[in-house]
């Protein structure tokens, strides 16, 4: 307990709350959510352009993503809670306050993925081509959401003396107010792993390796399966030294914490899935657009004016020939004249 060395850890004091306006709080977590969507949507711009998805479209189903995401990974946090009955059922007004910490990534991934399907289908693009985009984005942004992990204290690994271990110090952390005895807080025996940032780190190699792919793969919906295949092994290896409760499934006691047995049912969930893909999901050929490359587009009805403009050439045309009748009836009057003229 005592045995850990000075400065064997990487000391962290920084209150999760920026500042107070009233009884609102700015947070570093939020703050983080919104900078991680801004990133997001920036390593995204060229990406979606060359595979022909407008900006306009990209808006329009981005706000709907943004909702499924906060919605699937808060409510499939609270579902695995051990008071989930006790106390969020019982006290429902917790159960959407995610400035109390808790947001689980698989949630929204289960509820994001048919959202972007949906409205792909309303945009009339292609939906495997906006899931790699929507999984490109999600690989981004969630670098800036382990940052505010880090900060709130919220993701943590069991106690630890290596040299890069994390020491809370601020009394408002998370993990601070989750200790058993708060006064311990910022006691050198209650150094942890830093696997949030273990997670940042994985989240730069998987971003990385999408970055490189992205400009090579042609087949629409590879690059989801490279993200969801990257996230779930990660996830499963790195919650052996995250510090969550061990659960039971199916009856199974394998000493597996919640989020090892859901990348478990989603990687045995991802090997049809793949099948799938590769055998309906075909390169598409070059100078096609990927966005829209196979999918019946609607047929623009003719504006108004360009038929109104259409009609009057032939208006100016009727005109044309009638003054050439006028002309020649007006001539041959004439030479009907000039005859009698010469007769007489």
């Amino acid at each position: 307990m005592g045995g850990i060395p000075l400065l064997a850890y990487i000391p962290i004091n920084i209150d999760p709350v920026i500042f107070y306006i009233g009884p609102l709080a700015l947070r570093w977590y939020g703050l983080m959510y919104v900078v991680g969507i801004l990133v997001g949507l920036w390593v995204i711009s060229s990406y979606t352009k060359r595979k022909g998805i407008s900006q306009d479209k990209v808006y329009r189903m981005l706000w709907w993503c943004i909702v499924a995401g906060l919605i699937g990974g808060r409510l499939y946090f609270v579902i695995q809670q051990p008071n989930f009955f006790s106390f969020y059922i019982r006290q429902p007004q917790h159960i959407l306050a995610t400035w109390e910490g808790g947001m689980a990534f698989f949630g929204a991934i289960f509820l994001v993925i048919p959202t972007i399907f949906w409205r792909s289908r309303v945009e009339r693009i292609n939906p495997l081509v906006a899931i790699d985009a929507g999984v490109l984005f999600a690989a981004a942004g969630q670098i800036f959401g382990r940052v505010g992990n880090i900060i709130n204290g919220d993701i943590v690994g069991y106690r630890s003396n290596l040299p890069w271990a994390t020491l809370y110090t601020n009394p408002h952390s998370f993990f601070c107010q989750n200790l058993a005895i708060p006064s311990q807080c910022g006691q050198a025996f209650t150094a942890v792993q830093p696997s949030a940032a273990y997670e940042l780190l994985i989240n730069l190699v998987l971003l990385g390796l999408m970055l490189f792919l992205a400009y090579r793969l042609r087949r629409p919906g590879t690059l989801m399966l490279v993200y969801l295949f990257g996230y779930v092994i990660t996830q499963f290896s790195i919650f052996f030294v995250r510090d969550n409760i061990i659960v039971s499934f199916l009856g199974l006691n394998w000493g597996l914490k919640q989020a090892q047995w859901t990348s478990m049912v989603v990687f045995i969930f991802l090997i049809p899935l793949t099948f799938l893909v590769l055998h309906f999901s075909k390169p598409v050929p070059e100078g096609e657009v990927p966005a829209t490359y196979g999918i019946p587009q609607k047929v623009k009805p003719e504006p108004v004016a360009e038929a109104h403009e259409e009609e009057q050439p032939a208006e100016n045309e009727n005109e044309e020939e009638s003054e050439v009748v006028d002309t020649d009836h007006e001539e041959v009057t004439q030479a009907e004249n000039t005859e009698q003229k010469i007769e007489k």
